[in-house]
């Protein structure tokens, strides 16, 4: 059967520049490029090579320079602070074109990093698109991150200018900002030249004589500035991957072939119109807060909501439903998390009936694997597709998805439907050999990976091929494991390394233990994902104390847990762990995770061959059950 997907499909993987050449052409450049696709230096592939554009004016000056100056491209709402604001694509581009200038006047130029360090406010997204403008490389890190955690992330991007806020607002608690980012900077090797802080009206931050300037001063004075063209594959922005200590992972971003797929992706993927109403409900700190809440509908010519707010709490579960009604929202994407916690609140949908949501087409989930339960009751009480899809922070956009805007297929529960265009997507064996359909293997994608994905590290090329090219010579190594059926469905399964998701955010588990095995009573520890209703996995920490330690067990703990939010942040969720005599390994030393996982999870497992002492596994048992977890919970 032929239809717009298959065809697509094929193209873009048997003709990639005879699929994206046309695909480029619906945006502005200054300077055609030479090459779609220059693979003359592998495995660093490059797209566009040659061609001059930039970000900013596609964005917004091209939307207004073809009449549509007037339109809303940015709605910000906060349920938090009971603020909501529209901006229009003029109005967003003159605050964007003079906070350009704000930076410019403090020595931001072309191919500098500033680091972003914000709230859900518009701001933000001001800033961001201020960066693009001048062609500086914005790296931009969740608002409320540890202070240790911002420091490696300044040290490795080493930034001339941070922009932060006074504060950020949670339910019903502010998190004051300004002492964080001075504590990151103490502690960093690298300087920033100043600081620019936006004063919110809940929290006044004290400024540093020299370094610390107003926001709202800066722009009063602000000359606006023009956008600058910069070569398609000069650098858009790093984000740093979630849960890495030490020397941080910065993903890089190129601006040419990030505009070029991002754009496409709103209509083939979303089936988003120039004029639409778009939201993604996450964080600019996330990359779906990069790329489907700043970037890619404001490519697209739609409206893009930003809403600083809850799911529940914010002040019930029903705003979530008020939003889409208010603002006349097309397409929603979150994370399944913030279903679970609805579906917790209100199981019988009975708040939906407050709303008219006719406008509404398309719940998209991404972030973590959807459960088949969240899937049939989002289905069941919007009456609309419920979309799952998978893409990582990598990648930048959808790996696997039913592509709304070129063909609908049937949902199957449990898998993101089937390889986007561009994305040659496989499963392989350990040796890198093909397996079958239906067999688990490591979800690969074959070089080249399409436009819009990394195509390096920050400074860091050998990391690069080590973390993601090596072991799978000739393809792109996803780190989860999976299957495709015999119809090309591709089911995720699981990670292949020690990350776990905690409501749509990816963790390393061995960041925590780290941080853990610092504890001065802490001779060895353990952490490991288990499954949660709400949040899809919380990780759970095991810990062996060190001989002779005769200090109350629950202190220890309590200090731990305090350890892992101090220095990792709250959005790990660690709140549990438990003192055990020892932890179950192999014989060659490796503490068998997943057996411990499958216990905590009340699943059945095999006693593992190599394992060194099958009794302690008993042992573990006992200890989760005083926890709460485990056939022998309490």
């Amino acid at each position: 059967m032929s239809n717009l997907y298959s065809e697509a499909y094929e193209k873009s993987i048997n003709d990639p520049d005879g699929f994206w050449g046309p695909v480029a052409e619906d945006c502005h450049w200054y300077k055609k490029w030479d090459k779609v696709l220059d693979d003359s230096n592998k495995p660093f592939y490059r797209w566009f090579t040659g061609g001059e554009m930039n970000t900013c004016y596609n964005a917004l000056d091209l939307h207004i320079d073809n009449g549509n100056g007037d339109r809303a491209a940015l709605i910000y709402d906060s349920p938090v602070t009971d603020t909501k604001k529209t901006y229009t694509f003029s109005e967003l581009r003159d605050e964007v074109a003079k906070f350009a200038g704000v930076l410019a006047a403090k020595g931001v130029k072309k191919g500098d990093r500033v680091l972003i360090y914000m709230p859900m406010i518009p701001e933000a997204a001001t800033a961001m698109l201020a960066c693009a403008r001048i062609g500086a490389v914005h790296s931009v890190v969740f608002g409320g991150f540890a202070a240790n955690e911002l420091a490696t992330r300044i040290n490795d991007a080493k930034p001339k200018v941070i922009v932060s806020a006074s504060c950020g607002i949670e339910v019903k608690k502010k998190i004051p900002y300004k002492p964080l980012l001075d504590l990151a900077i103490d502690m960093s090797d690298s300087k920033p030249a100043a600081t620019i802080i936006f004063q919110r009206p809940m929290e006044t931050a004290e400024l540093k004589e020299g370094r610390d300037f107003d926001w709202s001063q800066m722009m009063a004075d602000a000359k606006p500035h023009d956008c600058v063209p910069v070569l398609a594959t000069d650098p858009l922005y790093i984000l740093y991957t979630s849960g890495t200590t030490g020397q941080p992972k910065g993903v890089v971003r190129d601006n040419g072939g990030h505009m070029v797929a991002l754009k496409w992706t709103m209509k083939a993927v979303y089936n988003i119109d120039e004029g639409d109403v778009y939201w993604a409900a996450s964080d600019i700190g996330w990359v779906v807060g990069h790329s489907y809440i700043v970037y890619a509908p404001l490519f697209k010519g739609a409206t893009t909501i930003m809403f600083e707010g809850k799911p529940v709490g914010t002040p019930d579960a029903g705003t979530f439903w008020r939003v889409i009604s208010e603002h006349k929202v097309k397409a929603l994407f979150t994370a399944p998390t913030a279903f679970r916690a609805i579906k917790r609140e209100d199981p019988q949908a009975k708040l939906i009936k407050d709303y008219d949501l006719s406008c509404f087409e398309t719940l998209f989930l991404a972030g973590e694997r959807t459960d088949p339960d969240t899937l049939s009751w989002s289905e069941k009480n919007l009456n609309v597709p419920v979309i799952d899809h998978w893409w990582q922070t990598e990648t930048g956009w959808a790996i696997a998805a039913n592509c709304m805007g070129l063909h609908h297929f049937p949902v199957k529960p449990g898998s993101p439907t089937k390889a986007v265009p561009g994305w040659d997507v496989q499963v392989v064996d350990p040796e890198c050999k093909p397996v079958s359909a239906g067999e688990i293997g490591a979800i690969v994608v074959k070089l080249p990976l399409p436009p819009g994905t990394l195509p390096t590290l920050w400074q860091n090329d050998a990391r690069y091929l080590d973390a993601y090219l090596n072991e799978f010579p000739g393809y792109y190594k996803t780190a989860d494991a999976g299957y495709i059926d015999d119809e090309g469905y591709i089911y995720v399964m699981t990670r292949t390394d020690d990350i776990i998701n905690v409501a749509g955010h990816r963790l390393s588990t061995g960041a925590m233990e780290e941080v853990l095995a610092n504890h001065p009573d802490v001779a060895e520890c353990a952490v490991m994902g288990v499954e949660d209703q709400l949040k899809g996995q919380v990780p759970l920490g095991f810990l062996v104390l060190n001989a002779g330690v005769t200090r109350d067990h629950a202190e220890i703990v309590k200090e731990a847990v305090q350890m892992v939010r101090d220095q990792i942040g709250p959005v790990a969720a660690f709140k549990t762990a438990t003192v055990v005599k020892r932890l179950p390994k192999t014989r060659s030393g490796k503490i068998l995770r997943g057996t411990m996982r499958s216990i905590a999870d009340k699943k059945e497992y095999k006693v593992p061959a190599t394992i060194d002492d099958p009794e302690i596994l008993n042992e573990i048992e006992e200890s989760l059950g005083k926890i709460g977890y485990g056939t022998k919970a309490k």
